[in-house]
């Protein structure tokens, strides 16, 4: 079995047990310790893997690290553990800061069994960086996180390789964070550097700040709204209609004026995208994340249970961004209830799983 095929089989174990465990032994036990054997580490052998590594820090003695992996006799990763679920802000780090200071390890690694957090010494030699250059989560991950998280597999560590790596990744998470908040909120040299060539020979006044701002936000989501659709038209199966007939939609009745045109084309927004991830997150501990599917369509975006078209969960009607409307289901019927963001979605979480659970009990 693969490498990635193992990590998948252990993330759908812990997708089905992670509400039994409640304790950080019990988190250890079936989550921690499978993923360190999952890298090829023996930890029933402790020369490779050490629980409890004792590690004096000044005048506190009998400081332990939850797991050592050792190599040659020597610590290379330190593992500090949380309860399933647990936070995992600095505050829950400051352990894993004393104990990177006083070993060899370059590498320390904190997790609550659901999410891994990888951190390094860039920025001061032997002094554990406060961001973490890589993190890692079970439940969800992505292929080139996998081939990061390979390279601290047994067979293949090599730390010369790692923080170079290491170094990249920290940089690339930087400019994608700063990229972020200028989509969001770009700042004035941004906007005026980005407008320099469209605006020869003017003064860049408040007025021209104001207008290029909103300009600037709307090409950032434009753009990577438009980067998104040709993804989902490159994934999309050729013989799978991206719109389904309305004669096989019983729930649109009797809004039959909505029926879809399957030649015209449909622009998935960012707007459905965030939304139809914050119904998957609403759903998660009711029905695994793959049970909940988007299927767009010209006036509204279905998202549905099982990708059946008789089981829609709600409606994402975002077309106009003016007015945001989300279509509750009460059996066939639908409720339109305007929003005005998709995080409010999350305030009718209780109608979702009520639709879901009604599907379940079919």
């Amino acid at each position: 079995m693969d490498f990635i095929d193992q990590l998948r089989a252990l993330a759908a174990r812990i997708e089905s047990n992670k509400d039994l465990i409640q304790t950080e032994e019990a988190t250890k036990t079936a989550m921690i310790m499978p993923f360190i054997q999952l890298l090829g580490y023996n930890v029933f052998d402790p020369t490779e893997v050490t629980p409890e590594l004792v590690a004096d820090v000044g005048t506190k003695k009998g400081e332990k690290v939850d797991y050592a992996i050792l190599k040659d006799g020597k610590p290379i990763i330190l593992f500090e553990c949380k309860k399933c679920g647990g936070d995992l802000s600095n505050n829950h780090a400051s352990q894993l800061f004393r104990y990177f200071h006083v070993t060899e390890a370059r590498f320390g690694v904190l997790t609550n069994g659901l999410t891994y957090r990888f951190f390094t010494d860039l920025d001061q030699p032997n002094k554990m960086d406060e961001k973490p250059f890589l993190e890692f989560s079970m439940l969800d991950f992505k292929d080139q996180e996998v081939e990061e998280l390979k390279k601290f597999a047994k067979v293949a560590f090599d730390v010369d390789s790692i923080l170079t790596t290491a170094n990249d990744l920290k940089y690339t998470r930087a400019i994608r964070n700063q990229l972020a908040e200028w989509m969001n909120a770009p700042s004035e040299d941004f906007v005026r550097l980005v407008s320099l060539d469209l605006l020869p020979g003017k003064r860049f006044t408040p007025a021209l700040k104001e207008q290029f701002t909103e300009i600037t936000k709307r090409a950032f989501k434009q753009l990577i709204s438009s980067r998104i659709n040709d993804r989902l038209r490159e994934a999309m199966s050729p013989e799978m209609p991206a719109v389904a007939p309305a004669t096989q939609n019983p729930v649109d009745t009797p809004a039959a004026q909505e029926v879809e045109t399957q030649g015209a084309t449909i622009e998935t927004t960012l707007e459905e995208i965030e939304g139809f991830h914050i119904v998957r997150a609403i759903l998660r501990d009711l029905v695994p994340s793959k049970r909940v599917v988007m299927r767009d369509a010209q006036s509204y975006c279905a998202i549905l249970f099982d990708d059946n078209n008789r089981k829609p969960i709600c409606r994402l009607r975002f077309n106009n961004s003016q007015r945001l409307y989300l279509g509750l289901m009460n059996g066939k019927e639908e409720e339109k209830v305007l929003i005005t963001d998709p995080d409010e979605i999350y305030n009718f979480a209780d109608r979702l799983r009520a639709t879901v659970s009604a599907y379940i009990a079919e």
